[in-house]
């Protein structure tokens, strides 16, 4: 368990320090999210970070880490809270086989917390000795709006109202992280509750510092020729460009191989690590694929 850092330089050595290589824009607004108590809104393509982000804040700080993972069609019932019908039915059923029913009264017996069955949002809401926990919204932009617009209570008030029961509030406000690929806008009112990040793909020099961090394994040459490849293949038209994450996977894959250079032939036969469309494997595969690989090398040569 680690302190909550109290400076930007501080929190640059926190994410270090859980094997997450920040620049210092994210590390500066994840300062003022933590100090200010405001939920941390990321947004950027898919396996640049984001969610990571979550999991270093949860693991560094001994907080437990509360993942809601968004999806069409996510509702209350899935996201907040429902009753536990089953265990429900089985109390009125075991007092109508008393005798003498107080309908109003059973109602207030089976609408009570021991029939709560708690969701990650209302989760989120419970301190326990480790202090508040790390609530990730993930994939925000992949549920529907309606569900987004309920958002709204629980980001600003840190709380959840519940009808049979009333308002549930957070005794200490969780720390919030909420993620989106941007395959559709959130709405600003949203937005505005936040404080707001944009992560992008990572220049070569943070690139190959994140690879040397998470694949120890690779020697140094492969590394380079790695990250500056990928680098290069972002400039390609594709429908897809690869993530921090395939070039991580890419890397521990040909290091399986016992690769310490990247030559066509091992390239071609590993693009589908990289590469997650068949069109684009296509369009970068056979001849494209030496042609790139000529002109890292001979970037890399001219840079020593």
């Amino acid at each position: 368990m680690t302190a909550m850092p109290q400076s930007i330089d501080a929190t640059l050595e926190f994410l270090r320090g859980g094997g997450y290589v920040p620049d210092r824009s994210l590390a500066t607004v994840l300062y003022l999210s933590l100090k200010m108590g405001r939920p941390l809104f990321l947004e950027g393509e898919a396996g640049v970070g984001k969610t990571e982000i979550a999991k270093v804040l949860a693991e560094r700080l001994g907080r437990r880490l509360i993942r809601l993972q968004c999806y069409e069609g996510l509702d209350i019932s899935s996201a907040v809270y429902e009753w536990n019908y089953a265990a429900q039915m089985i109390e009125i059923r075991a007092a109508e086989a008393s005798g003498g029913v107080d309908r109003e009264r059973l109602v207030g017996d089976v609408f009570t917390e021991r029939f709560l069955i708690k969701r990650p949002l209302l989760q989120a809401l419970d301190v326990d000795e480790r202090g508040a926990p790390v609530l990730l919204i993930d994939e925000l932009d992949r549920a529907d709006e309606a569900f987004e617009a309920y958002l709204l209570e629980v980001l600003a008030d840190n709380q959840v109202t519940i009808p049979e029961l009333g308002t549930f509030r957070a005794a200490a406000p969780p720390i919030v992280i909420v993620t989106t690929n941007r395959t559709r806008e959130i709405h600003d009112a949203l937005k505005r509750r936040c404080l707001y990040h944009w992560i992008d793909y990572p220049d070569a020099a943070r690139e190959l510092e994140i690879v040397r961090t998470k694949v120890p394994g690779a020697g140094e040459r492969l590394s380079r020729e790695i990250v500056a490849f990928v680098q290069r293949l972002r400039s390609e038209d594709l429908f897809k460009n690869p993530g921090v994450a395939e070039t991580l996977d890419w890397a521990t894959a040909l290091t399986e191989l016992d690769q310490v250079a990247l030559d066509p032939a091992t390239v071609s036969d590993t693009l589908g690590v990289l590469l997650k469309y068949q069109d684009d494997i296509a369009r970068v595969a056979g001849g494209r694929t030496e042609e790139l690989l000529d002109e890292v090398k001979s970037q890399l040569a001219a840079a020593e």
